[in-house]
């Protein structure tokens, strides 16, 4: 029978992200690649992702591989010293995350009912009043979420002037993944409106039988997660050569 767990979904994807013929190994393992064309992080960065207590690696040249693995040799992915040795290689180079990775599956959803909560309605991606919601949300905040990047219905919520003043939705990433994107208006957080249209997203992929991911720095964002279900499984993060 297949393993259909989260966490090996989710490995699946990041090992296809890796642009090589590579796997997880296993917990406390950190595997090192060279792969110019990963995914992970962005093009010519090391990018590294731990799930499940196990680390993939991949270097744009032979010469970071090298690098990477002195660095990491006798050291443990399931220990915070591990994979963050990385980072010390290239004191100079810019950093992306570390963001945590979670994951629902049907069995843990916890879905937000409709009673009691705010009215949430379908808008096709790239629509106008999206854009006007990012706007307001400003540019590092409207960058982090990735709403323009989304392929499937935005979930919005709207206030009583009219206007979005949360949304979400996903982007379809390979080995049949939901890439969760939610923004929600600075004057209306904290009231649940991105609980409420994450929610109706989630439910939408899972219909689908996607893997719904949510990749998060901010901790009100990780607790929306945890409050829909979901569990971090690792951490990502990308490093800039020097």
């Amino acid at each position: 029978m297949a393993d259909d767990s989260p966490v090996t979904r989710a490995r699946a994807l990041w090992q296809e992200l890796a642009a090589r013929p590579v796997a997880f190994g296993t917990r406390g393992d950190i595997g090192v690649v060279v792969s110019p064309g990963s995914r992970i992080g962005p093009p010519g960065w090391v990018g590294i992702v731990v799930l499940g207590g196990a680390a993939l690696v991949t270097a744009p040249t032979e010469e970071a591989a090298a690098l990477i693995r002195t660095a990491v040799a006798g050291r443990r992915a399931d220990e915070p010293a591990g994979p963050a040795a990385i980072t010390d290689l290239f004191p100079a180079g810019r950093v992306l995350g570390p963001a945590a990775l979670a994951y629902a599956s049907p069995a843990a959803f916890r879905p937000v009912e409709p009673a009691g909560w705010p009215d949430v309605r379908e808008l096709p991606p790239g629509h106008p009043d999206l854009a006007a919601l990012e706007r307001d949300a400003g540019t590092a905040d409207a960058d982090e979420a990735g709403l323009d990047e989304i392929t499937s219905p935005a979930f919005v919520v709207r206030g009583a002037d009219g206007r979005v003043v949360a949304a979400a939705g996903y982007r379809r990433w390979p080995a049949d993944t939901a890439h969760l994107a939610v923004l929600t208006a600075p004057d209306r957080r904290g009231e649940g409106l991105a609980r409420a249209a994450a929610s109706a997203a989630v439910r939408h992929a899972l219909a689908r039988d996607l893997l719904p991911q949510w990749r998060a720095r901010v901790p009100a964002s990780r607790r929306v997660a945890a409050g829909l279900g979901f569990t971090e499984l690792g951490v990502q993060l990308s490093v800039e050569p020097t």
